[in-house]
């Protein structure tokens, strides 16, 4: 009877909580659509957004949410596409935040268009030479193949559709993401974009970032629930995440290496690298120290994950460091579009022009609290949308201990 009346007590608690987090979610979307109205009423003129600076700090979220929304569903493509059974029992978790991320990152960027009812016009009508025109197809394919990915893996009918629709998912994010890259690779009069690496720099930094969202969604999801994830599960999976860490950072390295290797380059290497104030601080300290290094520090603590760690181990690898990493892809997406912005264009390169419109000098940028309202109401609105899905349907990771257990046997 008290076991009894200590179950319906928890259930009870947990219910007022779930309705706390879906208030919360509820208060920060509101203020979004709030900042929007009044943007969309007003103009950009509220904003720190100028002639040298057209995106800004929504941009930067929006953009995040979206690379790290084509990363999530590679959890879901390593279970059915190439059979790992650890990540399979994942796999409907992950394309649901996949959508979720998705959604929030294309409703910031709805403001962008100037009037939200030009959506119809940009989701009907094809400029096949833009690539913008190019990430609407991926973007409205994407929901509806990962939509019809999820069918497959709930629907113990279509079960048997998983891996072929699975696959078209996989090839169809990594398209995705190499749009998404090369919205700025493709910009030829920004010396910061203007590279051939920015589209495969973009897929394997979208691999570290979605799975660190997966990873701090399933830790508290696993919290919520009184549950502790498997060691074995763990370990995989911080050393995956260690693998995308380093990968990221081994891009970058290259990234910033290869513009050295040209002259026309080095001034906005710089630029970057030591004088750009706000955006060699961000770069050094957000994306290369505390979204790189310091997450693989703590994936590698001695024994972390592994058996007997402690709470506070459990801790580091399981939510802190995976934090760390979509905090520096916030940092990253900062340095490289406002960054790329404020660095000034050579309109003629090889002469030197002054005029009274700011040639040569350095755009100045401060976002202002629309945007920052703007921004994490994207965030917000994902945020709501996975609450409200992981309540009302089966999300939750369920693993085979007795696989599992064999396969420890066999490592």
């Amino acid at each position: 009877m008290a076991t009894n009346e200590y179950c319906a007590n928890k259930q009870e608690c947990k219910t007022t909580q779930f309705w706390l987090l879906l208030g919360l979610g509820g208060l920060i979307v509101l203020s979004a659509l709030y900042a929007f109205f009044t943007l969309e009423h007003h103009g950009h003129v509220l904003t720190g957004m100028n002639n040298q600076v057209v995106w800004g700090l929504p941009h930067v979220f929006a953009v995040l949410l979206i690379v790290a929304a084509s990363g999530v569903l590679n959890i879901a493509s390593i279970g059915s596409v190439f059979g790992k059974s650890v990540y399979k029992a994942r796999a409907p978790l992950s394309g649901m935040l996949a959508l979720a991320m998705l959604s929030g990152g294309l409703a910031v960027l709805v403001l962008d268009l100037g009037r939200p009812d030009r959506l119809i016009v940009a989701m009907t009508y094809y400029n096949f030479k833009s690539i913008f025109a190019w990430n609407m197809i991926f973007y409205n394919g994407f929901f509806a193949i990962v939509g019809l990915y999820l069918l497959t893996l709930m629907d113990r009918k279509m079960n048997a559709w998983s891996k072929p629709v699975g696959f078209v998912a996989f090839l169809w994010r990594l398209g995705l993401t190499t749009a998404t890259g090369s919205i700025f690779g493709f910009i030829a009069a920004r010396s910061g974009y203007n590279s051939a690496l920015m589209a495969p720099m973009f897929i394997v930094m979208s691999f570290g970032y979605g799975l660190a969202v997966f990873m701090v969604v399933q830790s508290a999801m696993y919290y919520w629930n009184d549950q502790l994830l498997d060691v074995n599960v763990r370990r995989r999976m911080k050393n995956l995440l260690a693998v995308f860490v380093g990968a990221s950072l081994y891009f970058t390295i290259v990234f910033h290496l290869t513009n050295l290797y040209f002259a026309k380059q080095w001034e906005y290497e710089r630029f970057i690298l030591l004088d750009g104030g706000i955006y060699t601080t961000t770069f050094w300290v957000g994306q290369i120290i505390l979204g790189g290094i310091v997450p693989l520090i703590l994936l590698f603590i001695p024994r972390s994950g592994g058996a007997g760690s402690g709470k506070t181990e459990r801790i580091c690898f399981c939510f802190l460091a995976p934090l760390l990493v979509v905090l520096g892809g916030l940092a990253q997406m900062y340095v490289t579009i406002i960054g790329g912005q404020a660095f000034p264009m050579p309109l003629f390169p090889g002469h030197e022009v002054s005029s009274t419109f700011y040639d040569g000098v350095v755009a100045s940028y401060s976002p202002s609290k629309w945007e920052w309202m703007l921004g994490i109401g994207g965030v917000g609105i994902a945020f709501l949308l996975t609450v409200i899905a992981v309540r009302v349907f089966k999300f939750m990771p369920h693993d085979d201990f007795e696989e599992l257990k064999m396969r420890r046997a066999t490592d």
